[in-house]
This record gives structure tokens, sequence and C-alpha cells, in this order.
């Protein structure tokens, strides 16, 4: 996941490095995917993301709470009217410290599984999304998509490089000038380590 930013660059996202508490905080699945709606869809409020994610107002409500207590959300001025709350991202991304996975905490580290395991699920269903809505899209959206995998023999240092060039190079398409035809593009990357049958071996 990306560094967060020692200096602003228009270039890069905003991001927000979890710590303990946070992560504590952030770590449940509809927290999360409010979230992810808020950054994708932009402000929204308690009702509409209820609507959305198929929850109760009082749910989405709540949550939108805990996730202003531990500086996820804030109120947006400027949308709607009367007395309706509308709530917005305060990041546009969230970096993950490994070491939270082996904090001595076992609550924190109960809540690093978690939190990896819901953004595993939330990747498989967006594809899955994707490949069942496919055949409405172009015949250009469909060679601009991809669905590939690679396996190569690195050491942790090589890949770790790896993982920065990639974050890289995506950040680069982030802020092109706006083009017809343009659309929310998703870009999952996953860098993992296998162990082969030969090491599997006694």
């Amino acid at each position: 996941m990306p560094d967060t930013p020692q200096t602003p660059d228009p270039r890069q996202p905003q991001v927000h490095l979890l710590d303990a508490r946070s992560l504590r905080g952030l770590a449940h699945p509809l927290r999360m995917r409010m979230l992810a709606t808020l950054r994708h869809d932009g402000p929204a409020t308690a009702s509409q993301l209820a609507g959305r994610l198929g929850e109760s107002s009082g749910a989405t409500s709540y949550h939108l709470r805990q996730l202003a207590a531990h500086g996820f959300v804030e109120d947006a001025p400027g949308h709607g009217k009367g007395r309706e709350r509308w709530w917005r991202a305060v990041h546009d991304g969230t970096a993950f410290d490994e070491t939270l996975a082996y904090d001595d905490d076992p609550a924190t580290r109960g809540a690093a599984d978690l939190f990896l395991h819901e953004i595993a699920t939330i990747h498989t269903q967006e594809m899955g999304t994707w490949l069942g809505d496919a055949h409405s899209w172009s015949q250009e959206w469909r060679r601009g998509a991809d669905l590939s995998d690679f396996t190569l023999r690195l050491t942790p240092a090589q890949s770790l490089e790896l993982v920065r060039r990639m974050h890289a190079l995506v950040n680069e398409y982030r802020d092109l000038p706006a083009a017809e035809g343009a659309e929310s593009v998703r870009v999952h990357t996953h860098a993992f380590p296998r162990r082969t049958g030969a090491r599997d071996a006694p």
C-alpha cells in the first residue's frame, strides 16, 4: 500500500496512515464500505448511504459518527438543504502499516486481519461486478480492461521496489486532464509470495 506523502504533492493522493487506534476504528465491513463509497462517489447523507448499501439509516448514522471520531469523515458543508447532514471522506486513501499485523495487542492484530480480508473481499466483488456487466460496455472498454497474473522470482526488497514503482505509475494517471469518454477506473494491485510444491515437501 502507498506510503504517506511527506510533503503535499498534487499528483499524489492524500493518504491516512493507520495506527492501532484508527485501525480498530475502521476495521468493520460496513464502515469500510461506507468510507469507500464516499471516496468513490462523493459526499452523501446517512440515508443515501443506507440505500446504496442495503442498510438501515440508523446503522449508517452510527457508523458515520464512529468514522468521524477516528478522523476518516467530516461534515460536507454546501450540500443538501434543511436539516440533512452530509458527510465526505477526509482523505483519498488509507495506508496500512504491516507492523500492525504483528502488534502485541491481540485486538489490533484481529483488526488488521479483518481489515485486509475485507479489502480482498471488496476487490473480488468489484471484479465479479465487472465480469457480470462487461457485455454492456463497449469493445474499446473491454480492450482497456485487464485480468492478468504473473509469477516472478524476487527478493523482499525487489518486491517492495516493484510495488512502489507500480504505485508511482498509477499515480501518474491520477490527475490527467478530463477527456471525452473518460470513466472511473478501479485499479487493483496484489503482490505476495507463495511457496512452491518443492518447498512445501518435508
